[in-house]
């Protein structure tokens, strides 16, 4: 995975940005809800360890041991993808948007320089690229940020999530980085092609270092696959 980098959006990127990450719902109104039957984010205690099975990598639950974009073509129709809630016991965070039922809630820091916006669902509302993760998370962050992928491609760096446990790099994402005065912002979002699935995290910072943040956040909440 490439390092992050600040990229110098184009000035209407940049201020459709940063409206809409003031008034972004964390309803997923640009996505259908999660069925009632899928459950909510537990404790990161009780994240499963991957398993792997066969030579294709793939464990029995249809997920594979690893979720770069290429591994998405793996993934199962039946496969579901969520964030582990790392942060309900962290001291340093604080719930400012609880779980709202359709995949999207949201923390901000003790401090109250940081907010660290989730969401989990199924992406029937973007136009997702079939066989291609990568094209297809530059269409979720176009449709967040109210722009098509062909704006956002440009402008957009590979990252990564962790899985199943944190400490890895195991999810490739897109990420695209934007600043308003001493306010940063990080955007990162996973589209999975296969079982029209998505999730993303938005770090928003006024001063300090929000790559730090963003890191600590994703060494804390890793994404899970059953």
């Amino acid at each position: 995975m490439s390092s992050m980098r600040t990229v110098a959006l184009p000035s209407r990127l940049a201020a459709v940005a940063v409206m809409a990450l003031a008034i972004l719902p964390l309803s997923g109104c640009l996505f259908n809800s999660i069925p009632a039957e899928t459950p909510a984010a537990e404790d990161p205690i009780s994240t499963p360890e991957p398993t792997t099975g066969g030579d294709s990598g793939e464990s029995d639950d249809g997920a594979p041991a690893t979720l770069s974009f290429e591994d998405g073509d793996l993934l199962s129709d039946s496969v579901y993808i969520e964030w582990g809630d790392g942060l309900m016991t962290d001291d340093g965070w604080e719930t400012t948007s609880a779980d709202d039922g359709n995949g999207g809630w949201a923390y901000g820091t003790i401090d109250g320089t940081c907010t660290a916006q989730f969401w989990q669902g199924y992406t029937s509302d973007v136009q997702v690229t079939p066989g291609d993760d990568s094209a297809s998370s530059d269409a979720m962050l176009g449709a967040i940020l109210q722009t098509d992928a062909a704006t956002i491609t440009p402008n957009a760096v590979d990252g990564a999530f962790s899985y199943q446990v944190g400490g890895n790099a195991d999810v490739a994402n897109r990420q695209i980085t934007g600043q308003d005065g001493d306010r940063t912002w990080i955007m990162s979002a996973r589209a999975f092609a296969t079982p029209g699935l998505g999730v993303y995290l938005i770090v928003d910072c006024t001063g300090g270092d929000t790559k730090a943040v963003l890191a600590e956040v994703i060494e804390r909440n890793a994404l899970i696959a059953y």
